[in-house]
């Protein structure tokens, strides 16, 4: 069972970027030890953390109406300050090793685990429809595919045939 286990943010980490004093690099090494334990017990898929949300965009959906958001965004416990990623057998052992992780923020926090929908959650109840698709594939998880090892060699383009990117040189169009 794969759960996304997320660090919800803090108005602490929200407000400000990541300090490394000795605070910070301390919880940074605590997070490291159990990083560690949860690799070496096979649990940890991946982890990471997240900037505040003043990094951030959103994209709010309206039928076909797109509309950007710009960060920060209210609510701080409702965001989301890192995440890990973990195969645990079920969600009991996903407590178990929440309970063991230490505390990722400065002050008082939380973490939230969820698990992934698999493909076994996602078949058709056979009386939902009468005309139902066939049922998807007999595997457990969604098809990965696979790079060519030996990727086709690409000749670069000289940097002076380029054209130039106003974004970075700090021009635009006048």
């Amino acid at each position: 069972m794969r759960v996304m286990v997320l660090v919800k943010a803090t108005e602490d980490s929200e407000a400000k970027e990541f300090v490394a004093d000795a605070e910070g690099m301390a919880m940074l090494e605590a997070m490291g030890r159990f990083n560690d334990e949860l690799r070496a017990a096979g649990i940890l898929r991946e982890a990471d953390g997240l900037k505040p949300s003043s990094h951030g965009k959103r994209i709010a959906f309206d039928g076909d109406a797109r509309r950007v958001i710009d960060g920060p965004f209210p609510h701080a416990s409702e965001l989301v300050a890192g995440y890990w990623i973990w195969e645990v057998k079920d969600m009991d052992e996903a407590v178990a090793w929440g309970r063991r992780c230490p505390n990722p923020m400065p002050g008082p926090s939380e973490i939230e685990i969820r698990p992934f929908y698999e493909m076994a959650d996602l078949q058709l109840d056979a009386g939902a429809a009468a005309d139902a698709s066939p049922a998807p594939l007999p595997v457990d998880r969604l098809p990965v595919v696979p790079l060519p090892v030996d990727p086709l060699p690409v000749d670069p383009l000289p940097a002076d045939s380029l054209p130039a990117d106003p974004a970075r040189s700090g021009g635009g169009a006048s």
